[in-house]
């Protein structure tokens, strides 16, 4: 793919968080690929040649175990960049990346991106904090996960779930929800009726609306 020059442009404030979706339809500067559910943007053990810019959809990102149990490890959501640190790291992926719903996604070139890096001091200096941030933060959240129950992980990854989806109701397969927890699918499968029963969520087919975020908030104890 050749790079974006919009999201190459808009590269800083992408990596900041203070870019603001435009849409795309309207917009000849935007260069994207559509990519289907179920499509692999990239998988473990290839080489990076740039990074992926979410305009539109979502994307999970996988981890698989010594026994091919699959471990979802993030979910990108429209805003996100995929694939820069792979990217900056020079290795080949780590991780598999599987669109969860239809997306409109946009590319840097690695010779681009490297490029604009070097002749732009604020983007250099927002890449290095914004690596050492996502480092204190996967290390807390590893730490945070691994002192949890089962019961209080699948409330934090709902509340997650519910910032990721905006609001709108969870679409999620319930395979793909236990892979996020980590856990197994009928073990999420009986906590989510046990939810519905306290009326903190409504489940209609698989989606999940959030009736109490204070209720599974204070399950997860982040207060």
């Amino acid at each position: 793919m050749d790079t974006c020059r919009y999201c190459l442009e808009h590269i800083e404030e992408i990596l900041s968080g203070a870019h603001e979706l435009r849409p795309i339809d309207i917009n000849a500067d935007i260069n994207y690929k559509s990519y289907n559910k179920g499509d692999v943007l990239f998988s473990e053990g290839g080489i990076p040649r740039g990074v992926f810019f979410l305009h539109s959809g979502l994307i999970k990102i996988i981890k698989y175990g010594n026994e091919g149990k699959e471990q979802i490890i993030e979910i990108a959501k429209a805003g996100d960049l995929v694939g820069f640190r792979a990217m900056l790291s020079d290795k080949t992926y780590n991780v598999d990346a599987e669109l969860l719903e239809d997306a409109c996604i946009g590319y840097i070139q690695k010779s681009d991106f490297l490029k604009e890096i070097n002749t732009n001091e604020k983007l250099r200096n927002t890449v290095i904090r914004i690596l050492s941030k996502e480092l204190q933060d996967r290390a807390d959240l590893l730490t945070t996960m691994a002192q949890k129950s089962v019961r209080q992980r699948t409330a934090l990854a709902l509340i997650l779930l519910d910032d990721i989806y905006k609001g709108a109701p969870i679409n999620l397969s319930r395979d793909d929800l236990a892979n996020f927890v980590g856990t197994a699918t009928e073990t999420i499968i009986r906590l989510l009726r046990d939810f519905k029963k306290e009326g903190i969520l409504d489940i209609q087919g698989r989606k999940i609306t959030i009736l109490n975020i204070e209720e599974l908030i204070e399950l997860s104890e982040l207060i």
